[in-house]
């Protein structure tokens, strides 16, 4: 083997060098039984991160307005205590936060794919406030907290 296919193998990851052994994967979301594209398909990680930050500006703004007293110093910390109540509410009820149901997503049970029960919606919710579990992912995009809460966000 030449030095550079193996450098190569080694900065493209393990799946890309099974890929290249023959492996197939097939599209990202068929081990969890969903479409490859369209409705009910797994949520692009693009719309994901789009819909949090969407998400993260409105609950600051609400910090900011109505817990903070207009202070940016305290902003910080209730907009976090604004995330994780937002997102139970909102996940809980309607199945999505404001940010998702703008970009078209909605968070799913993976063992039905209806809505996600609302103690699972809190366990998903206080390990996404965490950070570190949802910075996790697995070959299907899902991160750490979305396997653990058994959920799974997909297109609306």
């Amino acid at each position: 083997m030449d030095n550079r296919e193996a450098i190569g193998s080694w900065l493209s990851g393990p799946r890309a060098a099974a890929a290249d052994m023959g492996a197939d994967f097939g599209y990202r979301g068929k081990r969890l039984g969903l479409p490859e594209e369209g409705p009910g398909s797994l949520a692009p990680v693009g719309r994901r991160i789009g819909a949090l930050f969407i998400d993260w500006a409105l609950c600051a703004l609400i910090a900011f307005a109505l817990l903070a007293g207009r202070k940016l110093e305290g902003t910080s910390d209730w907009a976090l205590v604004v995330f994780v109540v937002m997102s139970v509410l909102t996940v809980g009820t309607v199945g999505s936060t404001p940010g998702k149901r703008l970009l078209g997503l909605r968070v799913v049970a993976l063992d039905g794919l209806g809505k996600l029960p609302v103690w699972r919606t809190v366990v998903r919710t206080v390990l996404l406030g965490i950070a570190i579990p949802a910075l996790i992912w697995d070959r299907d995009n899902r991160g750490l907290h979305d396997r653990l809460s058994g959920s799974v966000q997909v297109r609306g």
